[in-house]
């Protein structure tokens, strides 16, 4: 039997987002702390022959399986590196919503490295990862270790590992897609811009109601600008703010996708059941974030 490998793609939640400057080149600078969910995307590579990618699961036909899928550039970009790599078939399993703040596609291509990385015996800190995944994409390199960070530039900055409290959670995005670009296109400078994250700041906030503290003297940039672009983002707040146990609700990178953290794991599960009953169309997801999920 061929040798398959497995890996987690997990969901990256900007739980803070501010946009500091456009660029000259027409990209955005950001400062954002991340963290990623217990639950994603699911990808495996048989290792071997010509380079494959095969998608499945319920957001599989949003994902595609062409050229523009993250999974193959992220793949390109490597074999342009390391001429001799071993690639093969990928699978798939798509079942994050597609252009909904979560860093899907780029969750994937993170994982996609890594799996490749297993295959062809290259360290995790191979430098050619990292050119790899910034060569693709914005958001692939923090997702090429998916574990808690503050992000700066736009995404190439990457502080060191931070270890957050486990957080209770539940992810909503109300089915409607929300481009990156189009969210950004619709920000404004804040006339009083908030403060800078300090990640040694972070790193020290170990309990549970300190992080959640501090989260809330922060924000979301894009939120205003994706609200006014799709105005059920306001709604899916409302909703999640409502709930019992709801302690902070607030939308993830440039949108739809919101996220509301809850006091304890039942109050968000029980929370998840009541908003999937109300709304059937809603992609409703409970878990948790923070930790080390690859």
């Amino acid at each position: 039997m061929p040798v398959q490998l497995a890996a987690a793609a997990p969901a990256k939640v900007n739980l803070t987002l501010r946009v500091l400057r456009r660029r000259d080149d027409g990209y955005h600078e950001i400062e954002s702390l991340v963290a990623f969910a217990d639950f994603g995307d699911r990808l495996s590579l048989s290792p071997g022959g010509e380079l494959t990618l095969q998608v499945s699961g319920p957001s599989a036909a949003a994902a595609g399986d062409g050229a523009d899928n993250l999974v193959l550039k992220v793949a390109r970009a490597l074999a342009a590196r390391c001429p001799d790599i071993v690639l093969g078939a990928f699978r798939l399993d798509k079942t994050l919503p597609v252009a909904a703040g979560l860093g899907g596609g780029s969750a994937d291509a993170g994982a996609a490295l890594r799996l490749l990385a297993q295959a062809n015996g290259l360290s995790r800190d191979d430098p050619r990862l990292y050119a790899a995944a910034r060569a693709t994409g914005a958001d692939v390199p923090v997702c090429l270790d998916a574990r808690a960070r503050v992000m700066r530039g736009i995404g190439e900055q990457l502080s060191a590992p931070l270890s957050l409290p486990s957080l209770p959670a539940v992810l909503v995005n109300p089915g409607v897609a929300l481009p990156t670009k189009a969210a950004f296109a619709g920000w404004r400078p804040a006339a009083a811009p908030g403060a800078a994250l300090d990640p040694a700041a972070v790193a020290k906030l170990t309990g549970r109601d300190q992080l959640l503290q501090y989260l809330a003297t922060q924000s979301n940039d894009l939120e205003e600008p994706a609200v006014a672009l799709k105005p059920v983002i306001a709604e899916v707040l409302a909703e999640l703010r409502r709930l019992p146990g709801c302690q902070l609700a607030r939308m993830s990178g440039s949108g739809a996708t919101c996220f509301g953290l809850f006091a304890t794991s039942a109050a968000a599960r029980e929370a998840a059941k009541v908003l999937r009953d109300k709304y059937q169309h809603w992609w409703v997801e409970a878990g948790a974030l923070g930790g080390d999920r690859n």
